[in-house]
């Protein structure tokens, strides 16, 4: 498998440290907002690449998400408040109460989009132990000074701080440092590892420096450092964390470790909206939920993801997605047509193999499924010894090829868990949902109702 690296420009060939087990660290979601399509589209880029690496490498995985409910100010670059407190102070709730509220609207959005959870889900508060420990080991070591608002990494201090940054490989769209105020900092690439709390923070840990909160780039640091070890296979994140949230953890912890923090970096590119930049300012910052309203499924915006390689820019329209719904639809319907010959099945999944193994080429793949006019559900147990339809289902797509074939007893569970919902009987619609999920399946929420996955898909 040969995956683009960010930190060496170049496609490299993939094989876990251990050659076993492929360690991953993905940057979450700072839980302040409902995510947008833009921040969903990160987590199908590293869903389709986690199930490729499991199921076409035939590797063992650990991975680790991050969820930000503490430290992420309104500029990456320590500028402005912090996020989840001007939303808990808008919304005249506790910060503990707005995370509680996206992280879970998170969780739906990514269930939704048959995003396979990751082994551990990291919330930073609970973290703070492990972030004040590395904070302190690189003090010892001489990379941090103390200014009267915090404690601050002296980047000029790590030789090799612009390596993963350079400018060949930023999107215009990514944010820049040209013009970051120096107030106490020493150097404009200096941040901040511990933020020392004003009277009026809603949230504050004690610390050696002083009651305060975490810079928002020592909590990945931190957390993947517990997880994965010194050094692991590979981070994931979009195009806007390499010039600084990156770039910065990679100086914070290698400065630490004198190794490499993770052996390849991987990033996904923004999404736009009718060629413009998305932007809750103009109102164009969609949500899934915006899309399920409208009539879609979840599974049409998953589709039209795939139809971008991940490395591109993607443009979205309403009429992109209409188109995607259509084809997927029809996708479908083409792939439960004809049948084709055991040697014709072979090609194709070779084919739909080489795709994938090319840096996640899903377009190219998808392609290769347009030609696989073969009947999945009759024809199960020889297309399996083939691998296509194991390819198909758990390689890399998610795209509930076989939602038709859900069981009636789950479906009769899941309409009856709906009527206790109307009623407000939640303690028996969370029965049901147990027993819906012993069965193998997941009830989701939705607008409409519900939605019904298998689990493991």
């Amino acid at each position: 498998m040969r995956l683009y690296n960010t930190i060496t420009r170049s496609k490299q060939e993939f094989a876990p440290i251990d050659g076993k087990t492929v360690r991953i660290y993905s940057c979450g979601p700072t839980v302040y907002s409902s995510p947008t399509i833009g921040n969903l589209r990160a987590y199908v880029f590293t869903d389709i690449l986690k199930k490729s690496l499991k199921n076409i490498g035939k590797w063992g995985l650990f991975d680790v998400l991050n969820v930000t409910d503490v430290g992420h100010l309104q500029s990456d670059s320590d500028e402005g408040e912090d996020k989840v407190e001007i939303a808990a102070k808008r919304a005249q709730l506790s910060p503990a109460e707005i995370t509680k509220k996206y992280t879970a609207e998170f969780t739906r959005d990514t269930a939704l989009l048959n995003i396979a959870p990751p082994k551990v889900l990291s919330p930073a508060t609970q973290y703070i132990r492990e972030m004040i420990s590395h904070i302190a080991e690189l003090e010892k070591l001489g990379f941090t000074y103390d200014t009267s608002d915090g404690v601050y990494f002296d980047a000029s201090k790590f030789p090799d701080y612009e390596k993963l940054r350079r400018g060949d490989n930023l999107s215009p769209d990514s944010p820049t440092i040209s013009r970051i105020a120096l107030g106490e900092k020493r150097g404009k690439n200096d941040f901040c590892l511990w933020r020392k709390s004003k009277p009026t923070a809603l949230q504050k840990f004690p610390s050696p420096w002083g009651d305060g909160t975490p810079g928002w780039h020592i909590e990945c640091s931190a957390i993947a450092r517990r997880y994965l070890g010194d050094e692991f296979d590979i981070h994931t994140g979009g195009v806007d964390h390499i010039p600084i949230h990156h770039t910065n953890e990679r100086a914070q912890t290698e400065a630490l470790t004198n190794r490499p923090m993770s052996r390849f970096w991987m990033h996904n590119e923004f999404i736009k909206i009718n060629n413009t930049k998305m932007s809750k300012s103009l109102g164009n910052a969609y949500t899934l939920t915006d899309i399920t309203d409208k009539g879609y499924a979840s599974m049409h915006f998953r589709y039209l993801c795939l139809l971008t390689h991940y490395r591109t820019i993607m443009n979205f329209t309403w009429e992109s997605l209409d188109s995607a719904k259509k084809s997927y639809e029809n996708l479908v319907k083409t792939i439960k047509k004809n049948k084709l010959t055991e040697i014709e099945i072979a090609a194709l999944r070779k084919e739909f193999q080489d795709a994938i193994t090319d840096d996640l080429n899903t377009a190219k793949a998808i392609a290769v499924l347009w030609r696989a006019d073969v009947d999945l559900a009759l024809e199960y147990d020889a297309v399996l010894s083939l691998g296509l339809r194991e390819a198909i289902e758990k390689f890399t797509f998610g795209l509930n090829y076989h939602a038709d074939k859900i069981p009636a007893d789950v479906i009769a569970l899941a309409n009856k868990r709906l009527e206790f919902k109307k009623a407000r009987d939640f303690l028996n619609a969370d029965k049901l949902r147990d027993e819906i999920k012993s069965l193998g399946y997941e009830v989701l929420d939705t607008k409409e109702g519900y939605e019904i996955r298998k689990l493991n898909v």
